[in-house]
């Protein structure tokens, strides 16, 4: 299924476990000192989660690796642990845009330093221009060349690359490929300063689509590859043979032999495609090229392979299959450096059935398929795939042949074999980084193993975030996945929220009272646009959508989960009560507002929309304009009600030009009272009350004291404290916050393409709650369903009901199979199996079960032939009543 990047709120207006040395910014000057609580980061994992265009190995160093993403900043690969390190978590508030990068390069000659080129959009969407940053330390800290042009790493064509390339004679001189009509231009002082090769002869032509207004695909793609022919130098001097790509379908390669004083279109080429990738086996004397008649990373339908003779200036088409028979693009590229001979290429705009990877082991002469029909649609895999490390790759589908489940990928353009290890490949997705460490079974017949390469890597860009009081610590609504319900943070969860799979969810809420009952909308290219979930989120159901809807919008539970208020787009605001079975358009509030509910009354609901302020106390059907003054006059507002604290109100956002900061109502909206220690506000959330205090523990995305960052108060708003640093920045981290109601001092924080960051502070409890204690006492219920059958296993969940008067605090469930089922995997409890009984205990979050509240586990198991449910259960010694 086609995964977009998302364009969030503040793209309109302006996807690691952190370990080793926190990465910092050396360049800009030091912020004014605030007092600060020492916290420690990480992320809620998800592994992956959004495009990886670009992978680069060191050519001198064995195991040091790169990865860029096109909004979630850069990667360098950790061996020991198999993970990636983040390298860009410095990057602050209004530089948000240096999270892009467009390309990164390895010097091979000290590999000590590493560049990246950074800069999310072209357009007026990124409002700083682009740089090029540098490091001697790998990427522990950076230093900051400005440039006098933006660049682009959301940008279409940013899978073709690299862009940025370090001589690998003389490392002080790098080149870089820039979009937008400026050239190509060159540093003599290892990136410091740049200046335009003013005599370099096409700026390219190449745009995706000249009639889009917004600039965001009719900008040029302009210069996209440099590659050194590192044989024609000596160490110390400037290497003589530079080629260059450009996106210009005519005159698509350029080469110079005299180090850049001047250059030549390269004669005899082909034309009528763009090159993305110009590699070169210096060795064998070969320029290979992919190419495809559009940019990428989404478009492409006809593609070709070609082999250039850099001795000769011999073209040979060394295409796998013929133009006519492909529908699609050439992209990744690589060859292996232990045998040149052998060369890799992708087929990146192949969405259906699945990606293609085409290996020849004689220099483009002939090729094999990393999968093949044998009688359509039944196909031949060379490669055994394992994603259980990050099972949601599988998208929860189960599609007919010629599709499988997990794809191999799409939007592969970035693939590369480590130069130091012919049976190690990684290849990036739009999704994660694939990889094998036994590729030459190709070769001989067997099966390669593919599997996830991605952990510490995170790439997702987190639109809302909830922490319920029980239930899941962590719910999460994301760009290009959807969502997760986190049980456990540390651990990559099952699967991302189904039925529907939103592309992109938008808003979520739950109710402050039954935090089972949890509602999601977002988009979907056909569908509905809201579900509903009674287990904490941990399963769901579409709803219906009113006449109109075109997208998600923002969503709100009553504090019961009796209603619900809905802000589509495509329609106006809407009421429901049930699950959204029919929806009535609500009066007195303007399409578009932004809906939240009152935490203690179920019939309370607000209401945001340019500068005023909207209550109905009718559950949603009226809503009546506030008479509040002095809020922000535009939409970038996000506003929350205090859970337990009725007309309890906070509200974030604003404008540098105008209205900006945080607001606070106690009277449910009628009037709002500005604080005045608090500059400028975007979010706004709660937390457990600090030890002694009465009130919650507000956190919020601000500037105070002139300082951008991550503040905390435990006093209602009187005194802050920043909680993060200048090395943990994010970027944008404007779109959510909200504190956990179980854990003093943790915070969620949602970026722009880092996925959910999380804090816990020094100075409180980290620990996920109380513990099992003895076995509950009291009458319950069970409720047994198989979701999903398949031949030789099944997939269930089991709901423990507290149907007492007493609440649980610890529970132990047991039952016995009938037909020699045997347990495989559980989530939400820890369960073990001896013979046919089954033990399920509660994990530590989910130990406390209020009387009339339920809790939730599921499990996949084997199975042969009969899958008879189980028909008794016991809670500890007790019988429970099964539903």
């Amino acid at each position: 299924m086609r995964r977009t990047r998302v364009l969030t709120a503040v793209l309109a207006l302006a996807a690691g476990l952190l370990s080793g040395a926190p990465p910092a910014l050396a360049a800009d000057p030091p912020s004014p000192k605030i007092s600060a609580d020492t916290y420690t980061w990480k992320n809620a994992r998800i592994d992956g989660g959004g495009f990886v265009p670009g992978i680069v190995f060191n050519r001198t160093e064995k195991n040091l690796a790169y990865a860029r993403t096109d909004i979630g900043g850069a990667y360098r690969w950790q061996e020991a642990s198999k993970t990636w390190t983040p390298l860009l978590d410095s990057v602050g508030w209004d530089d948000w845009g240096h999270t892009g990068v467009v390309s990164i390069a390895s010097d091979s000659v000290d590999p000590n330093k590493v560049y990246a080129a950074v800069g999310t959009y072209t357009n007026g969407w990124d409002p700083q221009n682009g740089a090029v940053m540098r490091s001697s330390n790998r990427g522990a800290s950076w230093q900051k060349a400005k440039l006098p042009f933006k660049l682009g790493g959301n940008m279409p064509g940013r899978g073709m690359g690299e862009r940025l390339a370090v001589d690998p004679n003389r490392n002080s001189v790098l080149y870089l490929g820039a979009p937008s009509g400026k050239g190509l231009w060159r540093s003599t002082d290892s990136g410091a300063t740049w200046s335009q090769v003013t005599n370099f002869p096409n700026v390219g032509n190449y745009v995706q689509d000249p009639n889009d207004t917004s600039g965001y695909a009719s900008d040029n793609q302009g210069i996209v590859w440099v590659t050194f022919d590192e044989s024609t130098g000596t160490s110390g001097s400037a290497t003589k043979t530079i080629y260059v790509g450009v996106a210009d379908k005519d005159n698509a390669v350029y080469r110079s032999t005299d180090a850049g004083a001047t250059w030549q279109r390269l004669a005899g080429q082909p034309t009528g495609h763009l090159a993305h990738k110009g590699v070169l086996d210096a060795k064998n004397g070969y320029l290979y090229l992919a190419y495809s008649d559009k940019g990428g990373p989404y478009d492409g339908g006809k593609g070709r392979l070609w082999r250039y003779t850099t001795g000769t200036g011999t073209w040979t088409n060394i295409s796998p299959v013929a133009e006519a028979d492909t529908s699609y693009g050439f992209s990744g590229l690589t060859v292996d450096r232990q045998k040149p001979g052998t060369v890799m290429a992708t087929a990146y705009s192949a969405w259906w059935p699945d990606t293609q990877i085409f290996r020849s082991t004689d220099s483009g002469a002939t090729w094999t398929k990393a999968w093949d029909y044998t009688s359509y649609p039944n196909r031949e895999n060379r490669y055994t795939m394992d994603v259980s490390s990050s099972p949601w790759l599988s998208w929860g589908a189960n599609p007919q042949p010629p599709e499988q489940t997990p794809k191999l990928g799409w939007m592969t353009e970035a693939l590369e074999i480590d130069p130091f290890d012919s049976n190690r490949m990684m290849y990036g997705t739009g999704a994660t980084i694939y990889g094998t460490e036994n590729l030459t079974n190709w070769d001989s017949g067997g099966k390669f193993a593919v599997m996830p390469m991605v952990q510490g890597l995170e790439e997702t860009a987190v639109n809302d975030v909830a922490s319920p009081p029980s239930g899941a610590p962590l719910l999460s609504a994301l760009g290009d996945i959807g969502g997760f319900r986190h049980t456990d943070l540390g651990k990559v969860p099952s699967m991302m929220f189904t039925q529907p799979n939103f592309t992109t969810t938008t808003s979520l809420d739950f109710a402050e009272s039954n935090p089972n009952t949890v509602v999601r909308v977002g988009n979907l290219d056909s569908g509905p646009h809201v579900s509903f979930s009674t287990d904490n989120g941990a399963n769901w159901f579409a709803g219906t959508d009113p006449s109109g809807v075109s997208g998600g919008g923002t969503v709100a539970a009553a504090a019961d989960g009796s209603r619900f208020v809905w802000s589509p787009e495509g329609a106006g605001v809407h009421h429901a009560t049930g699950f959204g079975t029919s929806w009535q358009a609500s009066g007195g509030i303007p399409a578009g507002a932004i809906v939240e509910s009152d935490r203690v009354d179920p019939k309370t609901f607000y209401g945001f929309k340019s500068g005023k302020f909207y209550v109905s106390t009718d559950g949603g059907a009226t809503f009546k304009e506030s008479p509040a003054t002095g809020l922000p006059s535009g939409d970038s507002v996000r506003f929350k009600a205090l859970p337990g604290g009725k007309g309890d109100i906070w509200l974030a956002g604003g404008a540098p030009d105008g209205a900006y900061g945080l607001w606070h109502s106690t009277d449910g909206g009628t009037s709002f009272t500005k604080l005045s220690n608090v500059e400028q506000a975007d979010t706004v959330g709660f937390g457990k009350a600090a030890p002694g205090a009465s009130y919650q523990t507000l956190y919020t995305s601000a500037k105070i004291g002139g300082v951008r960052g991550i503040f905390r108060s435990t006093d209602k708003g009187a005194s802050w404290t920043r909680i993060n640093d200048d090395a943990h920045q994010w970027g944008w981290t404007g779109a959510a916050i909200t504190g956990d109601p179980r854990v003093y001092g943790r915070v969620y924080v949602s970026t722009n393409g880092r996925g959910v960051i999380y804090g816990d502070s020094s100075d409180g409890g980290t620990g996920p709650g109380p513990g099992p204690g003895p076995d509950p006492v009291g009458a319950c219920k069970v409720t047994y369903k198989v979701t999903s059958q398949w031949s030789g296993g099944f997939q269930a969940d089991v709901q423990i009901t507290n149907t007492g008067t007493a609440p649980w605090n610890g529970w132990s469930v047991g039952w016995s199979f009938a037909d020699g089922q045997k347990l495989t995997q559980a989530w939400n409890a820890e369960a073990t199996q001896s013979g046919a009984t089954v033990t399920a205990k509660n994990v530590g979050w989910n130990a406390g079960v209020a009387a009339g509240s339920s809790v939730s586990f599921g499990f996949t198991a084997n199975s042969s032939g009969t899958n008879t449910k189980p028909t008794a259960f016991k809670l500890g010694d007790q019988n429970c009543t099964v539903a």
